[in-house]
């Protein structure tokens, strides 16, 4: 079972800002957010829904450069709706299609998703496993 998950982006303030927005309509908001001065490390910043961060982005630094290659994310959602409404958000944001909302049948039935490229290109994805 996975608790939490992060990674290293180039640009922190501007993969923050994505985040906020994109994650919105799933109802993800930025709960948390710990200066170097307490980490001991680095700035990094906590999303989930309330009252616990689960996926976090940290600042780079000498010691801890942006993460490449490319990662995917994968939330999942209940119902479709919040699926089309990451998606819109998400290209608002600033990132790029990499997959409209729709069925992947060749996962099973009823995997409706949607992809979207983060600014540093790391696969976004919303998922419901939900019939209609």
């Amino acid at each position: 079972m996975i608790d939490h998950a992060g990674f290293t982006p180039s640009d922190y303030d501007r993969t923050k800002a994505f985040y906020t927005q994109a994650l919105a309509p799933i109802g993800y908001t930025l709960l948390m957010e710990l200066p170097a001065s307490v980490t001991g490390d680095t700035d990094v910043a906590g999303f989930g829904e309330a009252p616990k961060p689960d996926f976090w982005l940290a600042r780079a630094t000498a010691g801890k450069p942006a993460h490449s290659p490319t990662l995917h994310f994968a939330f999942r959602v209940n119902s479709r709706g919040p699926v089309d409404a990451f998606y819109q958000a998400a290209l608002q944001a600033g990132g790029k299609d990499n997959g409209a909302p729709g069925i992947r049948a060749h996962y099973h039935p009823d995997y409706y998703s949607a992809f979207v490229r983060d600014p540093d290109g790391h696969n976004i994805e919303v998922v419901c496993h939900a019939p209609a």
